[in-house]
């Protein structure tokens, strides 16, 4: 297992990340890792930070973003590496996100409010008062306040994500997965662009693009990812906290097979997903059958 790549970890700058970038680089080289990317979501702010601390530290490191598209009416994430993150493409990228945010929220947080449970702007103003994106409450946010609550804490819905609980290992965002993800009882259409449109975006800033954690957002449609592969992306991240050794094991194939590349990445957020640590993404291959990819990023 090589574990010291990880090329898929959230900072502050994410919505649902904790630690500064600083903090991210520090954490890294504790935990052995040598090569590094911070993909926020949406947002390139951390790579200036990271890069430079990363320099000062001796590790590897390479810019990067995850962007949230769409393909054939679902919700993917693509990763961007190598990319020149002064570019103003990705100030757009973050502005779309920020310019719907606020009004999402609120339609969130009147879903969850359908769902019976008592909750108001102000729990949710306090919950988020530290973080960077002021006006956007996340599916953990909501998790956060609600688990916290002590009027709800022997809720039935609630139940499955406390200690002991079968959803209790991440549980902020498996009750995001349940209730605020896509087709999901308090999900919230916010418009984002096109897989292509990302797959060009990311490449005329000098990038490689990687679908993000396929087992996650094709949800057993894997014929898709044939289309997604076709359409242009540059590779796979075959190896990833969420995906079993076999299901890693075919997305590897299936890569090699298509001749794209294969990137490990943990998805190392804090407290958001406190189960997923950095490094921890499974990868059998070795950093040599990594380098060439690498190598084109640092290019």
């Amino acid at each position: 297992m090589h574990n010291s790549i990880d090329l898929h970890m959230h900072s502050r700058y994410s919505d649902d990340g904790e630690f500064t970038p600083t903090e991210l680089v520090e954490k890294c080289i504790a935990s052995g890792i040598q090569t590094m990317s911070i993909t926020d979501h949406n947002t390139v702010r951390a790579n200036k930070e990271a890069q430079k601390e990363a320099k000062n530290k001796g590790v590897c490191y390479i810019s990067g973003i995850e962007i949230d598209c769409v393909f054939q009416n679902t919700n993917f994430h693509v990763l961007g590496y190598g990319i020149d993150y002064d570019s103003n493409d990705f100030v757009e990228i973050e502005k779309n996100i920020d310019d719907q945010s606020f009004d999402a929220s609120l339609k969130m947080l009147q879903e969850t409010q359908s769902l019976g449970f008592h909750i108001t702007e102000n729990d949710m103003c306090k919950v988020s008062k530290n973080n960077f994106w002021q006006g956007r409450w996340t599916g953990e946010m909501f998790a956060e306040v609600l688990l916290n609550k002590p009027e709800y804490k022997n809720h039935p819905l609630l139940r499955p994500y406390r200690s002991g609980g079968a959803k209790s290992n991440n549980p902020y965002v498996n009750f995001y997965w349940d209730y605020y993800s896509q087709g999901k009882p308090c999900y919230v259409k916010i418009e984002y662009p096109s897989l292509e449109d990302v797959i060009k975006i990311i490449r005329r800033n000098g990038g490689k693009t990687i679908l993000a954690h396929p087992n996650v957002n094709l949800k057993n449609h894997y014929e898709q990812l044939h289309f997604i592969i076709d359409a242009g992306i540059d590779g796979v991240e075959a190896f990833s906290s969420y995906h079993t050794p076999s299901q890693a094991f075919n997305f590897f194939r299936e890569a090699q097979d298509a001749k794209v590349f294969v990137t490990c990445g943990s998805d190392f957020h804090g407290k958001t997903k406190p189960a997923i640590l950095l490094g921890q993404h499974g990868c059998f291959v070795t950093e040599n059958e990594l380098l060439s990819f690498l190598k084109e990023c640092l290019a």
